[in-house]
């Protein structure tokens, strides 16, 4: 008499039911290599690149097809996350194909309830007259009389989907423009 575990019994059950569906069903393997072409994914363009999202750094590929993202999985050849993403890496397709996507600058007046769009001229514009206008009103340059040449009025905050050489560049602009509030959130 033979034993059998349950376990064994459930494995070779299983093994036997899965083996007489693919042979009584007709798998057949030109039928399926055929249906292929027609995944979502076929004929895209894979594009490589990195999650925004933190500072890790994790590799995605992006499957693009006519114009427009149909795929996104985490790369299996980058050497941080080997294929695995987080729960906000997995939704990065969204950033492209959501219909609440801001594509333009938005900008709401003092006492205002709602936004408008405004080009990307008249918004830079406005932002670089605001700080100047805020640090030439706060801008201190003696304390105690000790030089120090600086404005508390204005703070900046990273993101963390910026690179090292971006931080680096935008930390001498903010210094340069005496911020001594700069901070960098580099977490999830």
């Amino acid at each position: 008499m033979i034993e059998v575990t349950r376990r064994q019994f459930l494995k070779l059950s299983g093994a036997t039911a899965a083996t007489l569906a693919v042979i009584e069903l007709g798998f057949d393997p030109k039928k399926a290599q055929a249906a292929s072409k027609e995944l979502k994914i076929a004929e895209s363009k894979v594009t490589p690149t990195i999650c925004p999202y933190c500072s890790v750094g994790c590799g995605i590929l992006v499957h693009v097809k006519n114009d427009d993202v149909v795929y996104t999985e985490g790369d299996p050849d980058h050497p941080i996350n080997r294929s695995t993403l987080c729960s906000k890496g997995n939704s990065v397709r969204q950033l492209f194909t959501s219909d609440r996507r801001v594509k333009k600058p938005m900008y709401r007046a003092p006492g205002s309830n709602t936004w408008e769009e405004k080009d990307w001229d008249w918004t830079l514009d406005r932002i670089a007259e605001k700080i100047k206008e805020t640090r030439d009103k706060t801008f201190v340059t003696h304390d105690d009389g000790m030089p120090v040449n600086r404005t508390e009025a204005i703070a900046n905050l990273g993101g963390a989907a910026l690179e090292n050489e971006e931080c680096y560049l935008i930390v001498k602009l903010m210094r340069s423009l005496g911020l001594t509030n700069i901070e960098h959130q580099a977490r999830i």
